[in-house]
C-alpha cells in the first residue's frame, strides 16, 4: 500500500464493509449497523473517506413518504482498489498465518 494514505482501523472496517456489497448504495445506519460503529465514529469517517475521493456519496432521490432523504454511500473505483489492497495485505503469510493458529488453540 505504498503512497496510500494512513486509514485506521475503522476506517477499514467501513471500506471492508462497503466491499462486500460493492455495487449497492448503503446509507449510514445500515453502516452503522453492520460495523458496530457509532454514529459519531462513523460520519466522520464517511467525509473524511469520500473527501480522498474512496466514496461516491449521493443523496437519495425519491424517499418514502413522511421520511426525510438520506446519504447514500459506496465505494469509488479508487476505493475499491484500497479495499482490495487491504484484504491482499492482511492475507496470512506463513509467518502470521502460524501465529494466528497458536493463538486460536489458546
Amino acid at each position: 500500500m505504498a503512497g496510500r494514505p494512513y486509514l485506521s482501523t475503522q476506517a477499514r472496517t467501513v471500506i471492508a464493509a462497503l466491499h462486500d456489497h460493492p455495487a449497492h448504495w448503503r446509507y449510514g445506519y445500515d453502516i452503522a449497523r453492520e460495523t458496530g460503529l457509532a454514529s459519531g465514529t462513523l460520519y466522520p469517517i464517511l467525509c473524511r473517506l469520500a473527501d480522498r475521493g474512496l466514496l461516491d456519496t449521493q443523496w437519495e432521490d425519491d424517499p418514502p413518504s413522511g421520511r426525510p432523504r438520506r446519504h447514500l454511500y459506496r465505494l469509488s473505483a479508487a476505493g475499491s482498489a484500497t479495499a482490495v489492497d487491504l484484504r491482499s495485505a492482511s492475507a496470512p503469510t506463513p509467518k502470521n498465518r502460524h501465529r494466528r493458529l497458536v493463538e486460536e488453540a489458546g
